[in-house]
């Protein structure tokens, strides 16, 4: 194995290990604050992690074989398997990322009727379409038997054998890209530009609220009117940041890959290894930076971890104690909308 090898290897054991421990953490977090299992978004949140989290265990392993061995580590079977696991779990996650943006544009653009709009029943409805949708495509696959090894993803994954069956694979191929990565990308923008727009409208509100009272406080201390302008400006920029993270990450990790397996798709044209290969980690880094984006820098989730560990060591130096840290946190729903 030459040096790019090996890079490609410790870059993807890396993204292993984060995604491993930080989906845990989201799934613990979950498991142990009552808040957090009310809140209609947890339904996706957990299963964006679960999804993750099986991509992390079955998947990623596999594909680290096949970039230190250069070739198939499975079995024909078992490599059907984690492709149609790897096809199935890719767009769960997707379609899971389209669900957690409809449910913050409920939430921010209609705040008085969200409860009734978005309950528990409904999320159960989006996931099991979102579920239905997902196992669709790989059983197609898995009749066409285009699911197998490939040299240049180094991954069992969609794969065209038979260049009989190419038109048909094409097909497939850009239904299949259009209704999970496409249909996921055009709800992201759609939903969180809504968002955006009533939060710079709030964020203009409060522009004008301030200014008005620095006007009438004209006594005020120049260095606190000057950090008062600066809240001010960061507030303006804190929305449009959000956005562009949960955009910018969806399409950065998934857009390369995405592309590289539609270009593919025209027989004059050869993949080179180690992009193959890169933009399949890529996509695998989604599910290590997914719990960061959405749920691990939240202020909720923050204070769950931190009563977690308190918990566990006043457990360790009181073991007789009657103590009991409760680890549910207040709803932040609010300060999440104003943020």
């Amino acid at each position: 194995m030459d040096l790019a090898g090996v890079l490609l290897a410790l870059l993807l054991v890396l993204v292993l290990i984060v995604s491993l421990l930080s989906n845990l953490l989201v799934l613990l977090c979950f498991v142990y604050s009552t808040e957090i299992r009310k809140q209609v978004a947890g339904v996706f949140l957990v299963n964006l992690s679960f999804c993750n989290l099986l991509l992390t265990v079955l998947n990623m392993p596999f594909t680290l074989l096949g970039i230190l061995r250069s070739q198939q580590p499975l079995g024909g079977c078992v490599c059907k398997a984690v492709g149609f696991l790897e096809t199935f779990l890719t767009s769960n996650t997707m379609l899971s990322m389209a669900a957690l943006s409809i449910d913050k544009w409920i939430a921010v653009v209609f705040p008085l009727s969200y409860t009734s709009k978005m309950r528990y029943k409904d999320a159960v409805i989006l996931m099991g379409y979102s579920w239905l949708h997902s196992l669709t495509f790989p059983l197609v696959s898995l009749f066409y038997s285009w699911v197998d090894y490939s040299n240049v993803y180094a991954s069992c994954t969609l794969h065209l054998k038979e260049e009989t069956e190419r038109r048909r694979f094409t097909v497939f191929t850009i239904v299949f890209h259009s209704t999970s990565f496409m249909l996921s990308l055009v709800i992201l923008c759609f939903t969180y530009l809504k968002v955006l727009k009533v939060a710079r409208f709030h964020c203009k509100r409060i522009d004008i609220i301030t200014m008005q009272t620095l006007v009438l406080l004209v006594d005020i201390h120049p260095s606190v009117k000057q950090r008062c302008l600066n809240e001010q400006k960061r507030r303006r920029q804190r929305a449009t940041k959000k956005i562009s993270i949960f955009i910018g990450s969806f399409v950065i990790c998934f857009g390369p890959y995405i592309i590289t397996r539609l270009i593919e798709l025209l027989p004059f044209v050869t993949i080179n290894y180690y992009w193959g290969v890169i933009s399949k980690c890529l996509t695998y880094s989604k599910a290590a930076s997914d719990p960061f984006v959405y749920s691990l820098l939240r202020q909720q989730y923050k204070k769950v971890l931190i009563n977690i560990v308190n918990r566990i060591l006043k457990r360790d130096l009181y073991p007789s104690s009657g103590y009991n840290s409760s680890l549910d946190t207040e709803n932040d729903y609010c300060l999440h909308r104003t943020n």
